[in-house]
């Protein structure tokens, strides 16, 4: 398949509609797009990203980058926005809040950006919310998990606090007791010790799973923290290891995961780490993940899914030289969200910032079969689609645990 991929330049930044090569590191095809024959004589629109693209979350967000990369290349190829060419301009946050409100006010500062895709940490949305919405520009997240985002500080009587926030991962309110279910009931564990990183989502994720795990009859013997760029884990480790714990649950992301899974077993702790999607990448394996390990993942493995299938191919042949990831065909989904919802807003008019407000109220009314499976929101903003999935160690990465992919029954 031929491609062709258009960015965002200093030019575009400034009003003009300058186009150069992109950055995404992979390969580019030469020739003549679809594109090409596509009436662009109204301009340039901008669907936006932030995400981490270096640092030590980049892993994960790099294969956001390229899903939505691929997506904006095949809507350009397909006339997708008719009238107009879209460009895709990636912002880095390095998965943190102060890079990210920089990376937020540089988007929501260009008229011509109708969407964006990210974040990856709910940490990190918290910050981007109020900033995009003050400008009505849609959000889109493939990743985020932390509930108050969509329902507000009191998620026992939901509030949603931006009406141009959507995310298509399903909540800690359904993954935190999902992981609980399969490690108490299939895998037996009674006497778990659970840990966190202190941040948005590690700490929500822990605090509902171990909700949900006493609810079942086992018993949390340790709740402990430490941070998200702590490497000597010893102290938290001597403190739990007393308690002779036969699973440790973690809440948070590889690059602490790994190193503490590794840690656990040179202390002795010879016991699965289980822990989120945030875990969820060959890295953890890298960093000291053992075989045994677990992690739940939000959707069900895009291997799996007859509908992935061609996302899977067309990522395979667009030559990125990064695989998509654990949030691949999630982003893919979101970005083409936004593209609906930009070409459902402007069918028969032209854009202008007034109509930033039309994009929110059409991907609220999104209805479609995406890579990850079908897509639609609650009045909350909220995915539909609830479906989680068990992974463990296996080699260098995590595999489907057999059977496991399914909803949370409580």
């Amino acid at each position: 398949m031929i491609r062709r991929r258009t960015v965002v330049t200093a030019a575009i930044l400034a009003g003009a509609l300058g186009l150069t090569a992109c950055g995404t590191n992979r390969e580019e095809a030469t020739g003549t797009g679809g594109g090409a024959a596509c009436d662009t004589s109204k301009g340039t629109l901008i669907i936006g990203m932030i995400a981490p693209l270096s640092g030590g979350l980049s892993a994960l967000g790099l294969g956001m980058r390229n899903s939505a990369d691929l997506a904006v290349d095949q809507a350009n190829q397909k006339c997708a926005v008719p009238g107009y060419q879209l460009a895709f301009q990636p912002e880095d946050d390095q998965a943190t809040p102060q890079v990210a409100n920089q990376a937020a006010t540089k988007l929501a500062s260009d008229p011509n950006v109708v969407g964006v895709v990210g974040t990856l940490n709910s940490s990190t949305a918290q910050v981007v919310q109020p900033i995009l919405q003050e400008r009505d520009i849609v959000q889109v997240s493939p990743a985020n998990t932390g509930p108050a985002l969509t329902l507000g500080a009191n998620t026992s009587a939901p509030a949603r606090p931006f009406d141009n926030y959507f995310r298509v991962a399903t909540t800690d309110l359904v993954q935190g007791p999902f992981a609980a279910n399969y490690l108490v009931q299939t895998a037996g564990k009674k006497n778990i010790a659970v840990i966190d990183d202190g941040k948005t989502y590690g700490s929500g994720l822990a605090e509902q799973f171990s909700d949900q795990a006493t609810k079942l009859g086992a018993k949390i013997v340790a709740r402990e923290k430490v941070g998200e760029r702590d490497t000597d884990f010893s102290g938290v480790i001597t403190q739990i290891r007393a308690l002779n714990p036969d699973a440790v649950y973690y809440g948070g992301e590889y690059p602490v995961a790994g190193p503490l899974s590794a840690q656990l077993a040179a202390a002795g702790l010879n016991v699965p780490l289980m822990g989120g999607d945030g875990i969820v990448d060959p890295q953890f394996v890298a960093l000291g993940g053992r075989p045994g390990d677990l992690a739940t993942n939000v959707g069900a493995p895009a291997d799996s899914l007859p509908s992935a299938q061609q996302f899977i191919a067309d990522y395979k042949a667009a030559n990125y030289a990064e695989d998509f990831g654990a949030y691949g065909a999630f982003t893919y989904d979101s970005a083409n969200v936004i593209i609906a919802g930009v070409a459902k807003a402007l069918a028969g008019g032209d854009y202008s910032e007034a109509k930033r407000a039309d994009i929110v109220k059409a991907v609220q009314e999104t209805k479609l079969d995406g890579a990850g499976g079908p897509i639609a929101f609650d009045q909350y903003g909220d995915t539909t689609n609830k479906v989680l999935t068990v992974y463990t160690v296996e080699g260098d990465n995590f595999s489907p645990v057999e059977g496991s992919t399914g909803s949370f029954q409580g």
